[in-house]
């Protein structure tokens, strides 16, 4: 199999951009070994203290281009949070803008040539959605107690299909972090992983123009899909936020 692949000259895996791997050598992974996810994960962060801490200490009257495009992000996502879950919703920006500021970052800070695509793993992205249904979960029993399972019941429907809609209501609830962590997750691993084989067949002269052209769109089509999954999570979140601010079925 070695052979044939030397002759034809098509040796890439395309997977294995996203094999986590230790920083200082070795094989073995625990809780504790850095790795390349760590290290992307921390200039994720980075890149977002850059912009938000240090692009807008200034605070001038003619903002900078940091400054500029920080404002836009702020009021982009206070938006978002007033037009879906209204003014009850507005006191819970803070950890709806970190979550919003990390996933976009982390998307195009994959982007880079020879970077990792945090995002793309689904130990990464679970933690996130896993976040947010607890914590819409806790603050839903913490501000409506008993009456948040009213989220559940859907009394305008018939009485004899309340109970069939209340479980199918309790399941989709509780598919909420699988599918919130898989789509995003997925939609990135996909994209980077359509890049690399093109970029795998540019070695080929006769097709390497073609190549050149199908990356291109592809890393045009991939800035877009970097902040759509960003918003679409982010969303989400609100949407999923409003059920514990917001009223029940009615």
């Amino acid at each position: 199999m070695a052979a044939e692949e030397a002759q034809t000259g098509l040796v890439f895996h395309p997977m294995d951009q996203f094999i986590v791997k230790p920083l200082f050598g070795g094989d073995a992974i625990y809780w504790y070994t850095p790795t390349n996810v760590t290290l992307w994960m921390g200039l994720t962060v980075l890149a977002v203290a850059l912009l938000f801490v240090i692009g807008t200490r200034g605070r001038a009257v003619v903002p900078t281009r940091m400054q500029s495009v920080a404002e836009m992000g702020y009021g982009f996502v206070y938006k978002m949070i007033e037009d879906v879950t209204g003014k009850e919703g507005l006191k819970y920006f803070p950890y709806v803008m970190t979550l919003f500021c990390f996933i976009v970052f982390a998307n195009f800070v994959g982007l880079l040539p020879k970077s990792f695509t945090t995002t793309s793993h689904i130990a990464v992205t679970a933690v996130l959605a896993v976040s947010v249904f607890a914590a819409v979960t806790l603050l839903g029993f913490a501000k409506k107690g008993v009456g948040f399972l009213g989220l559940f019941w859907v009394s305008s429907a018939p009485l004899a299909l309340r109970p069939i809609l209340a479980l199918i209501e309790v399941i989709s609830y509780f598919v909420r972090p699988v599918s919130h962590s898989i789509r995003l997750a997925g939609n990135m691993m996909a994209g980077h992983a359509v890049i690399k084989v093109f970029a795998a067949f540019g070695a080929i002269a006769a097709i390497s123009p073609l190549s050149i052209l199908a990356i291109t769109a592809m890393y045009g089509l991939e800035i877009l899909v970097c902040f759509i999954q960003a918003y679409v999570f982010t969303i989400l979140t609100c949407v999923y936020l409003k059920d514990a601010v917001g009223d029940a079925h009615h």
